[in-house]
């Protein structure tokens, strides 16, 4: 075939339309994603418009209260904006939003996104410690049960993993409470420091509001210890649900690799068995496991309303808390937005994992 010949002119083609192709696959899929994003987020903008109108809680009276007058009513529901048409309404709501208008907090009085962002970050320091604990536990003990399996050490795990999934947790903060606190005096109370450590880190910088970070870098060693000996109990019991999911899934997903004749052929050539678990068995486990650990951060986000009430936390699951039992739809609702953006915003984390370590799915 010469180069001139009509074959050997489709073969360019082909191959300069191969090359278009790959080239323009990178956008396409990023113009995919923020397509599937915008979609999703139009979805959680009506969901929670349509759950502030269903609920049957009037925001106007939430604010003025059962007394007022009428005319003091209808003021306040025009300066809301109730008094338009549903879809004018709709439309106020998202561009509010959108500006990151949530209202103001009738506990407070402040702006909804100004109390998000002061009692956001204790919640984010609680989850993250809750998460390291549940991992940095949960995998090796999965892998450890997956590796012994029916033998006494997986019996153990199992159990373990069980009581973890069926224990709630206000019962075992309280239970921890009065044993490691009040009894043994091996952690600190409720809240996130005593008053005299409080009074420190207030004086001084907070430039993340998690205490541990603040603390540690503004040398204030004394303050670090102090939150430190606060933050591992409810952490710890955080932690202990997601190890619990966690060390479940591990040791499903590396039982069906430990059972895989590629398995088979690394002993039979003699392969040292923690190379075989570890490089070969779990390596290809990790983007399943990516999964696993993404969506237990976001229900340690926004799952923590039960600890952080037992515990005097003063972070997002309380602040909802004192919404809903004041009825407070702003931040009701605010929190509903926040807990779908984190879902959504974790699930993009994980698809990004998923082409870093598996490149078949680029």
């Amino acid at each position: 075939m010469t180069l001139d010949s009509p074959a050997a002119a489709d073969a360019s083609r082909e191959f300069a339309a191969e090359g278009w192709t790959r080239h323009l696959s990178v956008p396409l899929a990023v113009l995919r994603t923020l397509g599937s994003v915008a979609v999703t987020l139009l979805g959680l903008f009506t969901l929670t418009f349509v759950l502030g109108r269903l609920l049957p809680i009037d925001p106007v009276i939430a604010i003025i209260g059962d007394n007022a007058g009428p005319g003091a009513y209808a003021k306040v529901a025009e300066q809301l904006g109730l008094d338009e048409p549903l879809y004018v309404q709709f439309w106020i709501y998202v561009t509010d939003m959108i500006q990151g208008d949530f209202g103001r907090a009738i506990d407070t009085g402040n702006y909804v996104t100004a109390d998000l962002a002061r009692v956001f970050p204790a919640t984010l320091e609680l989850a993250t410690f809750a998460l390291v604990i549940g991992t940095g536990l949960g995998i090796p003990l999965g892998v450890w049960a997956a590796v012994h399996r029916d033998t006494w050490i997986d019996q153990t795990v199992r159990v373990v993993s069980l009581i973890g999934y069926s224990a709630p947790n206000f019962w075992l903060g309280l239970m921890g409470l009065v044993l490691f606190y009040a009894t043994l005096g091996w952690v600190g109370g409720p809240g996130r420091l005593d008053i005299m450590a409080q009074l420190s880190h207030d004086a001084g910088p907070q430039p993340t509001r998690m205490v541990l970070i603040d603390a540690a870098l503004a040398g204030q060693w004394d303050v670090w210890r102090n939150a430190f000996s606060h933050i591992v109990l409810p952490a710890s019991i955080l932690g202990y649900a997601a190890l619990a999911y966690i060390a479940r899934m591990t040791r499903s997903f590396m039982i069906e690799q430990l059972g895989q004749e590629y398995v088979v052929a690394a002993r039979i050539k003699g392969v040292p068995e923690r190379r075989i678990v570890w490089h070969h068995a779990f390596r290809n486990i990790r983007v399943q496991l990516i999964t696993v650990v993404v969506l237990s951060y976001a229900f340690l986000l926004e799952g923590a309303v039960l600890t952080e009430i037992v515990f005097g936390w003063p972070g997002f699951g309380a602040y909802l808390t004192k919404g809903l039992l004041k009825a407070d739809m702003n931040v009701v609702l605010a929190c509903v937005f926040i807990v779908g953006l984190i879902f959504i915003t974790l699930n993009l984390v994980a698809d990004l994992a998923y082409r870093v370590l598996d490149p078949r799915t680029r």
